[in-house]
């Protein structure tokens, strides 16, 4: 083909894919069906409340996505996150008309242990300042949890690496407390402790102070000798070495412990608000799993995840604030 012939295909594709958004065109089509099957196929036991406000709100979105679809011209190239969330846009009306379609049309899988996503709408417009309340408890203990985890984790983490000493009487108590699961210890806290919220803050506390040690002494472990070396030539005391040289080198090491120690307080976090804890998402689950009430249950569940997925961003945020000298360097 001549070169003139190729490069004029090739614009012609270029102007043709500018005009519309066939990705958009696909979810709003998606949507639209998902829509459909809520509004009018029939249900099979009973009429599920706002219904109708969850097929009005996919046909909305089908509205939105179709008007972006044909004015894709004039946004193209701004709305770049739109474009990258455009296969889960297709994904998830598909994902919605199965449940929908196994739990309220067909009775696949039965009631009260599965509900469509309405009943779920059901449970935040009608129960939401127990959620809420629920929600600050369980954010007030496990922040406080790993906030004092992380400090002595790092604390510990920094001496074993610095000191040969401190690691010869550390090291041996951290290989045998760390592996032990920190819900094994509930017995003895909840007898220790005078209160389940001390218990609950220390077990937390535990689970995020094993993996932020580890990860902590290894980054100071593993610095290359020749900062060390630099910095005597320079003059540089015990102090400085610690404080700007081994802390600044292993941040990167640091936050990978707090990414594994803020995984594992959630774990702790639900087992301990459901031994004598009377506030937050792991009572609140308790109490809906004791009274059958399982849209609360999953309710519940959606909320713990959207809470750890908030803080794991805002962590990445702050990681990539404080470790910006490192861009380019880190791969996670």
């Amino acid at each position: 083909m001549p070169t003139y012939l190729l490069d004029s295909t090739i614009k012609g594709e270029k102007t043709a894919r500018g005009r519309i958004w066939l990705t958009g065109l696909l979810a709003a089509a998606a949507w639209l069906a998902a829509g459909l099957i809520t509004l009018y196929w029939p249900n099979a036991i009973r009429q599920w409340p706002y219904s109708q406000a969850w097929a009005y709100l996919q046909l909305a979105l089908a509205v939105t996505l179709l008007a972006l679809t044909l004015s894709y011209r004039r946004w193209n190239g701004s709305l770049l996150r739109l474009q990258r969330a455009g296969q889960w846009l297709i994904a998830l009306p598909l994902f919605f008309s199965l449940w929908q379609l196994l739990t309220a049309k067909t009775g696949v899988l039965p009631v009260p242990f599965f509900a469509p996503p309405q009943a779920l709408i059901e449970v935040y417009l009608t129960d939401w300042p127990r959620l809420l309340t629920s929600l600050y408890h369980s954010l007030s203990l496990l922040l406080l949890g790993v906030a004092i985890g992380t400090l002595s984790g790092f604390v510990s983490g920094v001496a074993i690496g610095w000191s040969q000493r401190i690691g010869y009487w550390v090291h041996p108590i951290l290989r045998i407390l760390g592996p032990v699961p920190s819900t094994a210890l509930l017995p003895l806290c909840l007898f220790i402790f005078p209160s389940s919220f001390g218990a609950s803050v220390f077990l937390i506390a535990l689970a995020t102070w094993f993996p932020v040690t580890v990860l902590t002494w290894s980054g100071v472990a593993n610095i290359d000798k020749a900062y060390y070396d630099v910095a005597r030539t320079l003059g540089a005391s015990q102090r400085f070495l610690i404080f700007h040289v081994a802390i600044p080198a292993a941040l990167p090491s640091v936050f990978v412990g707090l990414f594994m120690g803020l995984g594992a307080s959630f774990s702790v976090l639900i087992v301990a608000e459901m031994v004598g804890v009377k506030a937050g998402i792991g009572f609140y689950l308790q109490w809906a799993q004791g009274w059958a009430a399982y849209p609360n249950m999953y309710a519940a569940l959606i909320v713990m995840a959207c809470l750890c997925s908030g803080l794991i961003s805002l962590l990445f945020l702050l990681r990539d604030r404080l470790l910006g000298w490192q861009k380019g360097v880190m791969k996670w």
